[in-house]
């Protein structure tokens, strides 16, 4: 038999598999008496809450006010912009005169189904027709939209 590849003679790679290391094993191995976890106190045991503990002063995050306002019924939009047309126009996902809706991005992987909608926006060019059906469109978007032949309907 040639010197070529047995079974018995396949290895991982050099440091592909590192052995944990072996902690509370004596003095000599470096990681004895504590291994590793320095003296007594909170920070010894298991289950330690320290993020934000400024020990026993009121921590900043008590101190300051609460600012802002988060609105719990504002609706997770998809920004669609020409940009994104035109890339799919140029990865033959659509073609001129092709119809973009809510359903057609969620199958190409565009859109996440989390989002409730679709918002139109002017950020970049436009110079083939399209037909777009979106949940909001900029005025300008809609302006861009109409002077290059497309339809827009918002539903």
């Amino acid at each position: 038999m040639s010197g070529g590849l047995k079974l018995n003679d396949i290895r991982d790679n050099i440091g592909a598999r590192r052995k944990s290391k072996l902690l509370g094993r004596g003095i000599g191995s470096g990681l004895g008496k504590t291994a590793g976890r320095g003296g007594k106190g909170q920070t010894a045991r298991s289950g330690v809450r320290l993020n934000g503990f400024e020990g026993g002063q009121t921590p900043i995050y008590r101190r300051l006010p609460k600012r802002g306002f988060v609105n719990i019924h504002r609706a997770k939009m998809y920004e669609l912009d020409f940009f994104k047309i035109a890339n799919l126009l140029k990865n033959d996902l659509i073609k001129k005169d092709g119809v973009i809706n809510k359903e057609f991005l969620m199958k190409i992987g565009y859109m996440s189904k989390s989002a409730d909608g679709i918002s139109l926006i002017a950020n970049g060019k436009i110079d083939f027709p399209v037909k777009l059906f979106v949940t909001r469109a900029s005025a300008k978007a809609k302006e861009m939209l109409e002077n290059a032949g497309g339809t827009l309907t918002i539903e």
